[in-house]
């Protein structure tokens, strides 16, 4: 079953539409840790393990593994400088495409548009065996922590993507004070 020919966004790119920073973070993350790249480290952290695939090519990923040259969980990951460059940079990518919009921040009806129909392509699996790795990161794009979860268990709770303050779903939107942005965690 290769579900990932059906798009020509990459897999980490549907996730920043879908759930924001963290989870396109998520995603590049667990690509590397299917190529034997990266592993859980102790106490919900993540850590290289090996040498990234010559084949990546997405600069997220490639920063996302230069940046685990020291363990760190989610929030030390998601602040270090070139992978905060990296999803700057997605997500003007993203805005120019016309799936993002930068104010307010958010999707785009394009964007809640190709969501809707990739859910619909591809449903949540009933079993993780037969799914090849790009099918499995296509799924955690489009289906968060519920794919993650059925998918990839024990590295997504070890690694603290999931559980306890983990998680790639997007944070619910919250006024600010007066200036009613509307912004939320992980939705830059």
């Amino acid at each position: 079953m290769d579900i990932n020919s059906t798009t020509t966004l990459e897999p980490h790119e549907i996730a920043r539409i879908r759930g924001g920073r963290r989870a396109a973070v998520t995603v590049a993350v667990l690509d590397l840790h299917l190529r034997g790249a990266v592993g859980a480290g102790r106490a919900g952290t993540m850590q290289a393990s090996g040498p990234a695939d010559g084949r990546i090519r997405a600069p997220l990923t490639k920063a996302v593994h230069a940046a685990l040259y020291r363990p760190a969980g989610m929030r030390q990951l998601l602040d270090r400088q070139g992978v905060r460059t990296a999803l700057t940079e997605l997500a003007g990518d993203l805005t120019a495409a016309g799936l993002l919009r930068a104010f307010p921040p958010g999707r785009t009806r394009a964007g809640r548009r190709l969501l809707k129909e990739l859910r619909a392509r591809h449903p949540l699996p009933t079993r993780r065996s037969g799914l090849s790795a790009e099918d499995k990161l296509l799924l955690v794009a489009v289906h968060g922590d519920a794919a993650l979860t059925k998918l990839a268990p024990r590295f997504a709770r070890e690694a603290g993507l999931v559980g306890r303050g983990g998680t790639t779903e997007r944070e619910l939107r919250q006024s600010w004070g007066s200036g009613g942005g509307g912004f939320s965690c992980g939705s830059a």
